[in-house]
């Protein structure tokens, strides 16, 4: 989030020389952020549902079932032979159908950004602090869906993320 701003690039990036980064290729820089990332967020979504599909089964054909997901929702069939659930680590390593939970965090990373740091100033000391008080702060004390409201000053919402994702 804050590394795609202009005022968080130019804090910590410059060239060989020690100039900055010319406006030109800083504004080409920033428009690359969403290069790519339907792509991402399908393949995202495949392993996520494919995760809670197999887990809320008693047997499942890895195989099949991530056939299945990877045409419904990237539109295309897998090569012949390739079994990408054979190397999905993450089935098998604890975290037992909550792959979701990458594309959430992401939900809930963008409503607290736009919400508060963008609004406020990105660099702001007062929310920063905010922020690690009453989200990092409390860890896993409490219920995230309430720190984060105690944060925003609401309920969370999706809108931030699906703009954040070129989805508006």
């Amino acid at each position: 989030n804050r590394c795609w701003k202009k005022e968080a690039i130019l804090k910590m990036s410059a060239k060989i020389d020690g100039k900055p980064i010319p406006d030109d290729l800083l504004e080409k820089l920033i428009k690359s952020r969403l290069a790519n990332v339907g792509l991402f967020n399908q393949r995202q979504l495949t392993f996520g549902l494919f995760d809670l599909s197999i887990h809320s089964k008693p047997e499942a054909n890895t195989e099949e079932e991530f056939r299945k997901f990877w045409k419904d929702l990237m539109g295309i069939d897998l090569i012949p032979g390739a079994n990408p659930a054979a190397s999905f680590a993450h089935l098998m390593g604890g975290y037992d159908a909550r792959y979701y939970g990458y594309m959430w965090a992401e939900v809930f990373s963008a409503d607290m950004f736009t919400s508060r740091f963008e609004k406020e100033g990105i660099m702001n000391p007062k929310v920063g602090m905010e922020y690690r008080s009453k989200i990092i702060g409390k860890g896993g004390t409490q219920d995230a869906n309430i720190l984060l409201k105690d944060f925003l000053g609401r309920e969370p919402n999706e809108d931030a993320f699906l703009k954040q994702k070129g989805v508006e």
